[in-house]
């Protein structure tokens, strides 16, 4: 009798384990998986947009890291298996992750190829397939600064002849490869100061008049809506900046099935559907959430 008691107990006690580890249960929470995203308004909309087209095709439940932090907080995030999914631009993972440098000219296709060979050696990590817009930079002024300039070398001389105050995100400072210091060796400005700004400020900054000068991305609808001046980086200095669905290669080894569903969404947004989305939430005042279900849903890829 004690020996059955025994065996019984030891059984109780693995199908407990069996149960903790996910083994043989069939509940939707088996396969869950944690979406994050960066503190500013297009990257609290693209977690909502992967997550609600996953959860409205597939038997995936979504939870959701939006605002989790800058790209020094979600590389260690993904690779850590803290999220499992996050979106990410082909130049920032070249630059400053994988600290390799842009080719003049260098295509998306190829940044893409040499980010997707690096995350997966470096951290397990892959890259799917492009959204199909590219959020990448300009130097944005308000449209009464008087600046004649069309390119960023224009600006240059400009900042050499009058006070231009600089006004950009505390991880723009920070970046290297693609961020102030490597860009000003690039482009001689001689700004009258900088300034660090959160991202979602700074478009209210410039055009407030309170800094000359910000980098604006070019998927901000406050760019059309505020009429900000906006200039053309005619030396190439900034990379390819492709949207692109990052994805721990554990979490497809156990959903070998996640990397079709997201890829269900590549090529669907435009640079200017994207611009519109922002715009929606940073003006009009709609929650991030609600703008992916109207995208979602005016596209067909969701009831």
């Amino acid at each position: 009798m004690r020996k059955k008691l025994i065996g019984f107990i030891a059984t109780l006690l693995l199908i407990s384990l069996l149960s903790a580890c996910g083994i043989g249960s069939s509940g939707d929470g088996d396969k869950e998986i944690v979406i994050g995203g960066k503190p500013w308004t297009e990257q609290f909309i693209l977690p909502h947009i992967i997550g609600q087209y996953l959860e409205a095709n597939t038997d995936f439940s979504v939870q959701y890291e939006t605002g989790l932090g800058e790209v020094a907080v979600l590389t260690p995030a993904i690779d850590d298996g803290d999220i499992d999914v996050y979106v990410e631009y082909t130049g920032t993972g070249l630059e400053a992750v994988l600290n390799e440098q842009a080719k003049e000219g260098e295509s998306s296709d190829s940044v893409l190829k040499r980010v997707r060979k690096g995350y997966e050696e470096e951290f397990n990590v892959t890259w799917l397939k492009p959204l199909g817009f590219e959020n990448t930079y300009t130097l944005a002024y308000h449209p009464d600064s008087g600046y004649d300039a069309e390119t960023f070398s224009d600006l240059v001389e400009v900042s050499k002849n009058e006070d231009m105050l600089f006004g950009a995100p505390h991880a723009f400072y920070e970046r290297e490869g693609d961020g102030y210091e490597a860009m000003i060796d690039t482009y001689p400005f001689e700004f009258s100061d900088t300034k660090p700004l959160d991202a979602n400020v700074m478009y209210e900054a410039v055009n407030n008049q309170e800094v000359d000068l910000i980098p604006a991305f070019t998927t901000d609808g406050r760019i059309e809506r505020y009429n900000l001046g906006t200039t053309k980086d005619n030396k190439g200095f900034f990379p390819k900046y492709d949207a692109v669905p990052l994805v721990r290669m554990e979490t497809l080894e156990k959903y070998p099935d996640l990397e079709e569903a997201i890829n269900g969404l590549a090529g669907k947004i435009s640079e200017e559907e994207m611009q519109e989305m922002n715009a929606k939430v940073d003006i009009d005042g709609m929650k991030a959430e609600d703008v992916a279900e109207e995208f979602l849903k005016e596209k067909g890829l969701i009831e």
